[in-house]
């Protein structure tokens, strides 16, 4: 998620209301303009979102404006602050943070693989979960932690004992709780989930439709490669997609390593109904980083 020399994600966006002019215009005026506010037309095959984190020097009312413009369906790693604000231009929070009372709940490196978080978690998630389903959204995010010195095993005993006390609440309120999948190399130093064998296997002993990964490719890329052949095999462990370009979480471009059409066009090989969130960080601050993000769109609409 968060690069060492990156936005902070984590921190809350300015809170700015935007106003709009009307200018009096011609008849080619009035075309011209509504040509460029009308949302584009997408293929449909891959629901793509962007993380607010990463253009955090728009106020999300902009983003959001901008968002719907492009064809975007949402905006994901949004808390309970900013549903309204998504909800007037039509856009979903495609994966939630709950309210900012529970901010242990958006901490990457405290999380379910150390017991003693589990007081502090537990009742904040549970309140969340009940948030996000009564805001009419599916998606809320989670995070094994840092392992600091607790070996794997532990650490996934911790992890299942810890979810199983919120996981029947999210079944029955029909949430999805998404455990990100995180490098540990490069930006996420200790992060104990850091590999899709540990993960799928937290799956597994969880066994329940309402807990998945967020398959993060940026992160995964860096941690495992091989990333078409492990989505082809664990794609009904994956309730989530991140991008980014790698290495340097920058544009999906020629100057990076992975071909996101081919990783696309997995995805939807799978049968992938939910969201696809762009979560690289523009290098090309041009218009707000919007051109990069237009293109990014663009390159991921198989």
């Amino acid at each position: 998620m968060k690069n060492k020399s990156s936005l902070d994600r984590r921190a809350a966006l300015k809170s700015i209301a935007i106003g709009s002019a009307a200018l009096a215009m011609g008849q080619t005026g009035n075309a011209m303009e509504k040509e460029h506010t009308l949302p584009a037309q997408r293929k449909g095959n891959i629901n793509q979102s962007v993380c607010q984190w990463c253009f955090g020097d728009l106020p999300l009312e902009t983003l959001a404006q901008k968002a719907k413009e492009m064809g975007l369906v949402g905006i994901d790693l949004v808390g309970a602050e900013g549903w309204d604000t998504l909800k007037k231009y039509g856009l979903i929070s495609t994966m939630c943070y709950g309210d900012l009372e529970g901010r242990s709940t958006r901490n990457l490196s405290v999380g379910w693989c150390d017991k003693k978080n589990h007081a502090d978690l537990i009742p904040h998630y549970l309140r969340h979960i009940k948030m996000v389903a009564e805001a009419g959204w599916t998606n809320l995010i989670c995070f094994s932690g840092n392992s600091r010195g607790i070996d794997r095993e532990t650490g996934m005993n911790n992890c299942v004992e810890g979810l199983q006390q919120i996981i029947p609440t999210a079944e029955k309120y029909g949430v999805i709780l998404q455990m990100e999948l995180l490098n540990s190399k490069v930006d996420h130093n200790d992060y104990m989930c850091d590999n899709s064998v540990w993960g799928v296997e937290l799956c597994k002993r969880l066994d329940s439709d309402n807990f998945k990964l967020l398959y993060d490719i940026y992160h995964m890329q860096i941690m495992e490669g091989d990333v078409i052949h492990t989505i082809r095999d664990n794609h009904k462990y994956y309730g989530h997609y991140h991008t980014a370009g790698v290495p340097g979480r920058h544009e999906l471009d020629e100057n990076q390593e992975l071909f996101y059409p081919a990783i696309m066009e997995a995805i939807v090989a799978t049968g992938f109904k939910g969201y696809v969130a762009q979560e690289f960080i523009p290098a090309n601050r041009e218009n707000d980083g919007l051109d990069s993000l237009r293109k990014a769109i663009a390159t991921c609409d198989v």
